[in-house]
């Protein structure tokens, strides 16, 4: 069974787009219908990661500057970037977590 990507904030449906910055790790095997693989995935969500944080210092570097015209769409996108980065380091410590535990199973 495969469990449809949810949207958590400004990560999307799909979990955002980084371009060429990154090299795509070469794994290939599809990670779920649409043909994406689990690489392919991982690459996007970390350029969502850093867009989200580009917008939010854009934000707080206007409210600084005093040319942001509404504070609390700079609070809002700074916060946005507060809990992508929140929630990216809880997926990479259960990863993390994940991968210690099945490196000690004993087969």
């Amino acid at each position: 069974m495969i469990i449809p990507p949810i949207g958590i904030g400004s990560l999307g449906p799909s979990i955002g787009g980084l371009g060429s910055s990154i090299p795509s790790p070469s794994v290939s095997a599809p990670a779920n219908g649409s043909g994406q693989s689990f690489g392919d995935a991982l690459t996007n969500a970390i350029g969502s990661l850093e867009s989200t944080q580009a917008n939010a210092t854009q934000a707080a570097q206007q409210l600084a500057t005093g040319q942001a015209t509404d504070p609390t769409k700079a609070i809002t996108a700074v916060e946005n970037a507060s809990l992508a980065m929140d929630f990216a380091s809880g997926i990479r410590n259960q990863i993390d977590t994940a991968a210690t535990t099945l490196f000690q199973t004993q087969v």
